[in-house]
């Protein structure tokens, strides 16, 4: 019984040391890419939901499923400040002589 203890504190170690070592390599270069991550969200794409702003402490509405968080409006939930490209289309008014 007392391996079978063992094994399952190491693994559980192994998987906490794992995690810390990804959030740290994560904090440092983000998975951005060239963009820069998003200065409301700081990168997450989360941010928390409107729900709880009125809340008496409870949270939950359809945008987050109950979990009080919601995605970020700034980058569209991307975590990344990276422009949305917009198409914008402009008509030459005619001339309408009597």
């Amino acid at each position: 019984m007392l391996p079978a203890v063992l094994t399952q504190v190491a693994t559980g170690l192994s998987v906490l040391a794992g995690a810390v070592l990804v959030k740290s390599v994560m904090d440092q270069k983000p998975m951005a890419g060239p963009f820069q991550r998003c200065p409301t969200c700081n990168g997450t794409g989360r941010i928390t939901c409107i729900c709880n702003r009125w809340s008496d402490g409870d949270s939950g509405c359809r945008t987050c499923a109950g979990s009080g968080r919601m995605a970020c409006s700034s980058c569209g939930g991307s975590g990344t400040g990276r422009p949305i490209p917009v198409q914008i289309s402009v008509r030459q008014p005619t001339n309408r002589n009597s």
